[in-house]
């Protein structure tokens, strides 16, 4: 009888450990043979209703971007390429400002391996991901792949008992159960292959807004490149050809909207080249890349000296020469040849800001390059097709000067600054810590300030004219610069400057985290406990559990325990509004001890600290993993934010609702009101 009460009491446990464990994602394999030695894995996901599971080509700085990790494959194959993907979306992320890209409803992934050891007999591959709803799921599952004895399709679907590991949070996991997985029968295949059917059918991916601030940001541009002394002069000498060289009036319109239509042709041309060499993927990926981001500072800096005078950057003559002289052929080729003479002769102007928008458009990935080339050139033609349709409006353009250079170094100001972003997002990933936030905020204070002086004419360039007075257009541009200038000087005492929040690097990467003057919150980093930092709107945190309490006991208060993540998009949520709250700040500055542990740090523990929890069987390598091996030990889940309130023996002080998770204000606070007057 008191064996049966043990199996029961045993069996009682486990399910209410796994209760709260999510598992998002159900994952199939199969295997199939390409040709001699060559074979295609691939992984086909179905996603719950409402998460959603992030990319390999998310950029750096975001939510967790999945892995594909081959276990072993040195000494028996090489891979082909990167792993492909079905369709996802990308959406701009405003917490972590990046571009994410994701998957929703179903995913495949997809890997061809070449083997160079005959004997290997199967294939062992981890899959690490983050999955995310109103909290998120860092997962490690791992599969294995039995090597096809001939040349046929193999199907081996995913044996849940024993390949794959408890989903918790770490991308360093192994099985919980150390048992190869069953070669199946091939009466399993036709399952599979209805799953892999139904992963295949395409994702319908909605319009992100990144796409459409590109659209709007190329459209600007172009509007800008109009306004520079390669263009602008030729609106009206190219209307005016147009005009009187066609026999009719509706002819010289037609050619008019012909050779705005061909500008367009032009240059979403090159966005499409540009796509189609680098890839839509590759392009994404590039632009998280350190050397990629040096390289377009270095751009940025080369178009901004052009436009301030140093140089002209020029195609040469005898491109030109030979374009005009298939213009001067006639009809429809030579007015499509007359468009590409206005590309070539104008790209001394046009060019760094075509090459900024590539740059830009690079970042996001997909067609975003098409995109800005189709807003910029839409821009650049209407102008030549609306004053062919009304010439009468020509008479009320302003005559060419010294305004149009003007213009130009405007450009030039503008390309330095974004070239700083580009050595920012560099400095940010190898975290050198040489351009932090007060220091990129004085390069822009400098370089606005030094726009604004230009503007009221106490500065002048090569390539400007006398100025004896300035307009009141410039005068009014002057000022609303000197105003930007101002608006940014805060922000090296800890401003949080939201109108370029997406520029400066975040807060936290700062020589002071709280400002020059070290305000908000009341903490500086001269008065914190042993152990502890500055987190989030000046609370003090701690990131070791024993340091925290240690500290909780010496002050005698209750504990807040932080479950979170670097990469989880709801926890900053939850620190952006909720923690932030007039009501709840307070609590967490003055009430409570908390301790913020981070479930997908990567740093390794020392070989004495490494263990096989009891709990799920699981390796734990890292230090996430041992967050994450203490949450789902103890509180029986997996997700994050996840937050619990306990007395200095580590007893929850909310019996009712030990743990809560993504809230609103209100209850949060009741929350924490109700534990800590337990507490007290």
């Amino acid at each position: 009888m008191k064996k049966l009460l043990l199996i029961l009491t045993a069996f009682l446990v486990f399910t209410n450990v796994n209760s709260q464990i999510l598992d998002p994602v159900k994952w199939t394999t199969k295997i199939e043979q390409k040709s001699e030695g060559v074979f295609l894995l691939t992984f086909s996901g179905v996603i719950e209703k409402d998460w959603h599971m992030y990319s390999q080509f998310t950029p750096d700085g975001g939510p967790l971007a999945m892995e594909v990790v081959f276990k072993n494959q040195k000494g028996n194959f090489n891979l082909i390429g990167k792993a492909k993907e079905s369709k996802t979306r990308t959406a701009y992320n405003d917490i972590f400002e990046v571009n994410e890209t994701f998957f929703e409803g179903k995913a495949q992934i997809q890997q061809e391996i070449k083997l160079t050891n005959s004997k290997l007999n199967k294939v062992e591959v981890e899959l690490n991901y983050q999955v995310c709803k109103e909290v998120c799921i860092n997962q490690s599952k791992k599969f294995y792949f039995q090597i096809p004895a001939v040349k046929t399709a193999v199907v081996a679907p995913v044996k849940k008992d024993s390949i794959e590991v408890i989903p918790v949070t770490n991308e360093k996991r192994v099985d919980a159960i150390k048992t190869d997985s069953v070669v199946p029968s091939l009466g399993e295949s036709n399952v599979v292959e209805a799953v892999e059917k139904t992963t295949l059918a395409e994702t319908v991916a909605t319009p992100s807004r990144s796409i459409w601030s590109i659209f709007f940001i190329a459209f600007l541009s172009g509007f800008a490149a109009l306004l520079t002394p390669c263009v602008f002069p030729m609106i009206p000498m190219t209307v005016s050809f147009f005009t009187k060289q066609s026999k009719t009036r509706a002819k010289g319109i037609r050619n008019a909207v012909i050779y705005g239509v061909s500008i367009i042709v032009i240059y979403v041309l090159l966005g499409i080249i540009v796509t189609g060499v680098f890839g839509a993927d590759a392009l994404n990926a590039l632009s998280t890349n350190v050397w990629f981001n040096l390289l377009f500072f270095v751009l940025l800096l080369v178009f901004a000296a052009s436009f301030l005078g140093a140089f002209e950057i020029m195609l040469p003559n005898s491109w030109a020469n030979k374009v005009d002289n298939q213009a001067d052929k006639g009809g429809i080729v030579g007015i499509l040849f007359m468009a590409l003479a206005l590309a070539i002769v104008s790209f001394s102007c046009t060019g760094p800001i075509v090459g900024t928008l590539l740059v830009e458009a690079a970042s996001n990935g997909g067609i975003a390059p098409i995109v800005g080339m189709f807003g910029f050139s839409l821009a650049l033609a209407l102008p030549f097709m609306l004053f062919a349709l009304f010439p009468g409006w020509l008479n009320s353009l302003p005559k060419s000067g010294g305004w149009l250079n003007t213009v130009k170094v405007f450009l030039g100001f503008l390309e330095l600054a974004l070239a700083f972003k580009f050595l920012s997002n560099a400095d940010l990933v190898l975290q050198l810590h040489i351009l932090e936030r007060e220091v990129f905020l004085a390069i822009w204070i400098a370089i606005f300030g030094t726009l604004a002086l230009y503007l009221f004419g106490k500065i002048t360039l090569p390539h400007d004219s006398p100025l004896t007075h300035i307009s009141v257009g410039r005068l009014g541009m002057g000022l609303l610069v000197l105003t930007f200038t101002v608006y940014l000087i805060p922000g090296l005492w800890g401003a949080p400057l939201k109108l370029i929040s997406a520029f400066p690097p975040p807060m936290q990467y700062s020589e002071s985290p709280m400002g020059l003057g070290g305000s908000g919150g009341g903490n500086t980093k001269t008065d914190l406990p042993d152990g502890a930092k500055i987190g989030p709107h000046g609370i003090v945190v701690f990131e070791d559990y024993q340091s925290g309490l240690a500290y909780a006991r010496k002050v005698n208060k209750p504990i807040m325990l932080d479950f979170t993540g670097y990469a989880c998009v709801n926890c900053r949520k939850m620190e952006n509004n909720v923690w932030s709250d007039a009501s709840v700040l307070p609590i967490l500055n003055n009430e409570i001890v908390l301790i913020s542990l981070y479930v997908d740090d990567k740093r390794e523990l020392p070989k004495a600290q490494q263990f096989i929890s009891p709990t799920t069987g699981s390796e734990i390598e890292t230090i996430g993993d041992k967050w994450t091996d203490f949450m789902i030990s103890k509180y029986k889940t997996n997700t994050q934010p996840l937050y619990v309130l306990t007395d200095l023996e580590g007893n929850s002080l909310n019996p009712e609702k030990p743990t809560i998770s993504y809230v609103g204000v209100k209850e949060y606070y009741n929350w924490l009101k109700e534990g800590i007057a337990k507490f007290k």
